[in-house]
């Protein structure tokens, strides 16, 4: 690494932060009712639309004619602190649909009287308060001298929000010193860029002082080892906007680090039984809707193209390929399992204001695998598979997993029997691998349900990367079928399985983790010769050449040639 360019120090490892739990999703919740309820207090001319808890905190979406500037976000939060020191009830109420809507117009909330028109009939409405008539206040132990001058909470004073919760039960039981508030956004109503442009304000909140503290230093390294930054740097990658966006150009030192992951990639799924497999990058939309991608993921999709009169469409997911690949002869029983792994780039549609340098892009490579094999098979396979993704994921210096088990959503394909089936075989698997698991429920697949690993990375943050899905809908939907030792035609129980995830995320998590400090085996130059003048520059190649023929990622930096004579 040039002494040119800005150098990662490596750090101490933080503490693990706990993962979002029951009372972490109440505190956030009502952090967000309590910030919605603070900024109506100080600019009343604000209209509210939805405001929920995320992964690390909070957020609410606000209309109002005055931009939301960093000045404006301390008052907000001292009078959050306020409320919180108020320590009023929350309570849930259930309303009357029509008279709510009679309160809304009153009130001129357009976008909670949309809320309410989606709520499906018959399904109860709730709303939620903070505060109540008949109930007084009492100060917070912790309470501190106010920042600005105070607006009285008067013990009648309420406010609401329509939600279906959960929430804490009292203001008071938020540690007022364990939230903060973080920034201010613009945001679109659900997300449509036809619709209002709204100003986001975000934050985080915590059971403690002390896990706050944690989170924002943890933000503070973060942004230190930003696989954006340090990529641009390090010459690693680029994400060009000529090209459209969201598209990634490997560099030369990141295409050597690259070339090393896969290389290591095929070699271990070789030594694992895998046979390496290489598939197009589009076809014919009609497999897509044989799949059921198109009716079930077709917002992800890039449009169709045509294509002598036929409509084609890039791939959002290798699995029909391998599928395809796969009726292209039939197979008797004594074949299996058959394991069948590809480097495959899928293109999959973003919008804009979603991307985010290696992490999300329109078009990635994931480190796909199909496994094909009879019903005694799935669980030794998925063993197999959670097998080897922990020698990968160790090899790479990830020792350290959160280990979710993702049922049924809604919708779904495929009967109930083949649902339980395919979940118990994972569960089985699970058990005797030995791995603690959470119960995600109705995070599988919409072709079946699937164990997802995080790893969590040298400064505590999880991130979602391998997974691995039992599928007996896709065999079903393709008529796959084998010949059983009884001479009959079979159906193949199918396993997707992906390690990585895609090797652009990958590499930015790599990047992110090691503070782009790679470790010998990965990094983009193993040795560098500096001749400290011009008469050792031919023999310093000459040197650079020798350790390149001998498998060394080596360079010559002539740097110094320009002013040491």
């Amino acid at each position: 690494m040039s002494s040119a360019l800005p150098r990662p120090v490596a750090s101490t490892p933080l503490v693990a932060l706990p993962s979002s739990t029951d009372a972490l999703q109440r505190i956030r919740h009502t952090c967000a009712h309590i910030l919605a309820m603070a900024v109506q207090r100080l600019f009343p001319e604000a209209r509210v639309t939805i405001g929920p808890w995320t992964d690390t905190g909070f957020f609410y979406d606000f209309d109002c004619p005055t931009p939301f500037v960093a000045e404006d976000l301390k008052r907000i939060a001292t009078e959050m602190r306020r409320i919180i020191r108020a320590d009023l009830p929350i309570i849930q109420e259930t309303v009357e649909r029509e008279s709510l809507k009679a309160e809304l117009e009153r009130l001129n909330e357009p976008y909670k009287l949309e809320i309410l028109d989606r709520i499906p009939p018959g399904e109860p409405v709730t709303r939620y308060f903070i505060g109540s008539p008949d109930v007084g206040r009492t100060q917070h132990p912790e309470a501190e001298p106010s920042l600005i001058e105070p607006l009285p909470i008067a013990p009648q004073e309420s406010w609401w929000d329509l939600c279906a919760g959960p929430h804490l039960s009292r203001t008071g039981e938020i540690h007022p010193k364990a939230f903060a508030l973080e920034s201010v956004a613009g945001a679109y109503w659900r997300g449509d860029e036809t619709q209002a442009q709204l100003q986001r304000i975000s934050g985080t909140a915590w059971e403690t002082p002390e896990q706050l503290q944690a989170y924002l230093t943890q933000q503070e390294e973060a942004r230190r080892r930003d696989h954006r930054k340090l990529g641009k740097a390090l010459k690693l990658f680029s994400i060009e906007e000529a090209a459209g966006g969201g598209l990634v150009f490997w560099h030369p030192k990141g295409a050597r680090i690259r070339r090393v992951i896969e290389d290591y990639w095929r070699q271990a799924h070789t030594d694992a039984g895998y046979e390496l497999l290489f598939t197009p990058h589009m076809a014919n939309l009609e497999l897509w809707k044989t799949s059921g991608h198109f009716d079930f993921y077709r917002e992800g999709m890039f449009e169709a193209i045509a294509v002598e009169e036929q409509a084609y469409q890039l791939k959002p997911m290798n699995c029909p390929f391998h599928v395809l690949t796969y009726q292209h002869d039939l197979h008797s029983y004594r074949e299996f399992p058959l394991r069948w792994a590809e480097l495959g780039t899928v293109y999959r549609y973003e919008r804009s204001g979603t991307l985010h340098g290696l992490m999300r892009v329109r078009g990635f490579t994931q480190d796909d695998a199909h496994v094909f094999c009879l019903p005694d098979q799935v669980t030794a396979e998925i063993l197999g598979v959670l097998n080897l993704t922990e020698r990968i994921l160790s090899d790479f210096g990830f020792h350290d997993y959160e280990v979710n088990l993702s049922t049924r959503p809604e919708p779904s394909v495929g009967s109930d029997e083949i649902w339980d089936l395919a979940t118990q075989a994972l569960m089985n698997a699970l058990q005797i691998k030995g791995w603690q698991y959470q119960t995600d429920e109705g995070g599988g697949a919409f072709y079946g349900p699937k164990i997802d690993l995080k790893i969590r990375d040298a400064i505590g943050r999880l991130w979602q990367c391998s997974t691995i899905q039992v599928d007996f809908n896709l065999p079903e939907r393709f008529q796959m079928q084998y010949v059983a030792a009884d001479g009959s035609r079979q159906r193949p129980i199918m396993i997707h399985r992906a390690i990585f995830g895609s090797l652009e995320r990958f590499f930015g998590i790599l990047i992110e983790n090691y503070a782009g400090l790679f470790p010998l085996w990965l990094a983009p130059v193993q040795v560098k010769l500096l001749p400290v003048g011009e008469s050792q520059h031919d023999y310093s190649s000459q040197v650079v050449q020798q350790l390149k023929q001998l498998g060394f990622r080596a360079e010559l930096d002539v740097s110094a040639i320009a002013w040491v004579k």
